[in-house]
């Protein structure tokens, strides 16, 4: 059975983690998804890069809804999931991580539910904490415990992308108390919650949001940063995954109770 998966850039991925990794792919009534399964401490992990193996998905074009449906299909009752953001927030330096606890939602044009009536009728799902607190609290004790310095919460601010945002977008953000930016985190989060899963997001910052940094924000910058610290990150989520207990549960995987619970 796998329980646990990883969501996020291909940087995250590194096969010498894993053992026994192979391909595999699901078809699902979203589309057709590809994602590596390996084992690493006697437990299959399947991992998803988001942008594709080539980077080459737009955040806007993922397929968030198909993502998270095969995930759920598979038997994963655990996401980690991992996002390269903006800091609208000086304290927040760059090459920090940050525990997202809250998002606020500036994106367009995205399946951001399940639930569109029809046969499956409409859910309005419960965000109060949108975050899986018992991921969100393993993560924290590894951070503590293996000495990384992790900020233990933050609001991401997700716009649609793939341009990043003008100074004045990112000065009305920063009044409505984001912390954060990025392009990639919701719907996935909500998708999570509505499929009854434990879902936590931890944020790298790469860059200083517009206005902010004193100069253009470049991809090649975002990549740098990324490069600099994905071991810490690397450590991070594989020292969490030894943690987590999958045989425990939780509010989340009982978030649709009052509508029946989730169904495939």
């Amino acid at each position: 059975m796998i329980n646990i998966a990883i969501i996020g850039g291909t940087g995250v991925y590194d096969p010498t983690i894993l053992e026994n990794v192979h391909q595999d792919e699901i078809k699902t009534p979203y589309g057709l998804v590809s994602y590596k399964v390996g084992d690493f401490a006697g437990r299959s992990i399947a991992f998803i890069p988001r942008h594709g193996s080539k980077h080459s998905i737009a955040p806007h074009l993922i397929n968030y809804q198909a993502n998270i449906w095969a995930m759920k299909k598979i038997g994963v009752q655990k996401i980690l999931a991992t996002a390269a953001v903006g800091s609208l927030n000086t304290a927040m330096k760059l090459g920090d991580f940050v525990l997202v606890d809250q998002f606020i939602d500036f994106t367009k044009t995205r399946k951001s539910t399940f639930y569109e009536g029809g046969d499956k009728g409409v859910v309005h799902v419960d965000l109060t904490s949108p975050y899986c607190l018992t991921l969100r609290e393993a993560l924290l004790s590894v951070s503590q415990k293996i000495g990384i310095v992790i900020h233990s919460s933050g609001t991401y601010v997700c716009t649609e992308g793939p341009r990043f945002e003008t100074p004045a977008e990112i000065a009305m953000f920063a009044q409505m108390g984001g912390h954060l930016v990025g392009m990639t985190n919701v719907p996935e989060v909500i998708l999570a919650r509505e499929a009854e899963m434990c879902y936590s997001t931890i944020a790298m910052v790469t860059n200083y949001a517009a206005g902010i940094s004193p100069n253009p924000i470049t991809y090649g910058e975002v990549i740098e940063i990324m490069n600099e610290n994905t071991e810490k990150l690397k450590k991070l989520l594989m020292n969490t995954i030894l943690l987590i207990d999958t045989t425990l549960d939780c509010s989340c995987q009982q978030a649709l109770a009052e509508y029946g619970g989730f169904k495939l």
